[in-house]
């Protein structure tokens, strides 16, 4: 059996602010979900998580996370002192203790399941995850015999000048025979300039203790200001983009590009620059998205485009062209081969196939039937100052350039509305509507221009 222990507790002063360091988001999940999302590989039978700063908005945060405990640290003494917290929940666990800090956001799932496959071939009382720096300031260093067995770990402001020449360095992840760890928690002591206790400690009582070295020392990155959150995201922006290309997707410029993790994209996808793919989006083979987008949990359907536009929590169908200078938002389906062009809003509403909205229109609450044309600044009025109303608009329906469809509204299947128009009414089938006052010419008419002469006579 494997728990996982993750330290959530502290406040994380240097991010200067008041959320929690751990709640800090990157890449479209927080640090706290990230590192609980890197033990997917050794599967867990429990999941701990200890708190204490903000408990609150860390426990709201993982609310649709299943199966996770949570462990109170009142006071923040250290990481010794957060483990010891451990003791009563684990009292009849038999198996190991993989121990995590919830502001490691990079680690990968494969280097944790090869920690814990070494921990267990060598029967390790404790495994520890180390890497190699050439600058190891501000890292506990890590000491052992030439078979990588731990003699002795420092933290870094405990060194002496002779110990900061040893560059392997303690990446704050370990696995402990939870046994023999939780003989030995309470031994430790705050012999140090912190008067904190410290987890590494226990080093002193255990035996063996072996340190196994991560080679790519970006793993073990730690967030502790705003600027170490920044490198964390460049390292995972070029993890996912490094990838995607290797997978058929075609990124014109990576530099300008950002994609979260939580995106899917199909091979034959081109991302244009300046392109921004969030959340739960999925993106279609043979689609080019961009320049100059950003799509946020959305679906974009097989060789679609979408050009200079910004969609969010929508549909968009195979074959649909999207912008430039779109908007859809609130659960916006946009159906096949359709066409949203140029400065045109949709919210919340649903437009058939083959229909098309070229240029300059907001339809708010609608619902738009098949191979309708929708002119050139037409608009639904979908708010009565109160509450918002639906139109409904039936298929082959034209609407004329400059239309006010004043909600709620049925328009019938082949209706056209003469340009100018303001229909407040049902309109049925195969109708045409003009809804506007009649011209009026007054010939010989002009304005009469009032005197500009200041200089009296």
């Amino acid at each position: 059996m494997v728990a996982v222990a993750i330290l959530a507790a502290g406040k994380g002063t240097r991010m200067k602010s008041r959320l929690p360091k751990v709640l800090h988001r990157l890449g479209g999940r927080s640090l706290l979900e990230r590192v609980l999302g890197c033990t997917s590989g050794i599967r867990p039978t429990r999941r701990l998580v200890i708190v204490g700063y903000a408990s609150d908005l860390v426990k709201e945060s993982l609310t649709e996370l299943p199966d996770l405990e949570f462990v109170e640290q009142k006071e923040q003494l250290g990481t010794g002192h957060a483990v010891q917290q451990l003791s009563p929940h684990l009292q009849d666990f038999q198996g190991d203790l993989v121990i995590l800090n919830g502001d490691v956001p990079l680690l990968r799932p494969e280097t944790l399941t090869s920690l814990l496959q070494v921990h267990k071939d060598c029967q390790n009382a404790a495994t520890i995850l180390t890497t190699q720096l050439s600058d190891a300031t501000g890292y506990g260093r890590v000491f052992c015999d030439d078979n990588n067995l731990v003699t002795q770990i420092v933290e870094d402001r405990d060194c002496t000048t002779a110990q900061r020449q040893n560059h392997r360095v303690n990446a704050g992840i370990y696995c402990f025979r939870w046994s023999a760890l939780a003989q030995v928690l309470p031994k430790l002591q705050p012999n140090n300039t912190q008067q904190e206790y410290y987890l590494t400690d226990v080093v002193h009582f255990l035996d063996p203790v072996m340190a196994v070295d991560v080679p790519d020392d970006q793993e073990i990155l730690g967030i502790n200001d705003r600027k170490q959150l920044a490198t964390a995201y460049e390292i995972l922006q070029a993890r996912l983009k490094d990838s995607w290309m290797t997978d058929g997707v075609t990124i014109v410029d990576p530099d300008s590009v950002t994609i979260d993790d939580t995106v899917q994209i199909e091979p034959d996808v081109v991302i244009e620059p300046q392109t921004h793919l969030r959340g739960q989006t999925v993106i279609r083979s043979g689609c080019r998205i961009g320049p100059g987008s950003l799509v946020e949990n959305s679906e974009i359907g097989e060789n679609s485009t979408v050009l200079f536009s910004v969609v969010l929590e929508s549909i968009v169908q195979p074959n649909a062209q999207i912008g430039p200078y779109a908007h859809l938002r609130g659960r916006v389906q946009v159906g096949e081969g359709c066409r949203v062009g140029n400065f045109v809003e949709l919210k919340n509403t649903t437009l058939g196939d083959r229909t098309n909205v070229a240029h300059l229109s907001y339809l708010g609450d609608a619902t738009v039937g098949n191979r309708v044309n929708v002119g050139a600044g037409t608009i639904t009025a979908n708010y009565d100052g109160v509450k918002k109303h639906r139109t409904q608009i039936g298929d082959r329906t034209k609407t004329g350039a400059n239309s006010v469809l004043v909600a709620p509204i049925t328009l019938g299947t082949d209706v056209t509305i003469a340009a100018g128009s303001t229909v407040t009414d049902d309109v049925p089938d195969d109708s045409l509507v003009i809804a506007r006052t009649r011209q009026v010419i007054k010939p010989g008419w002009r304005l009469i221009p009032k005197s500009t002469d200041n200089n009296p006579s």
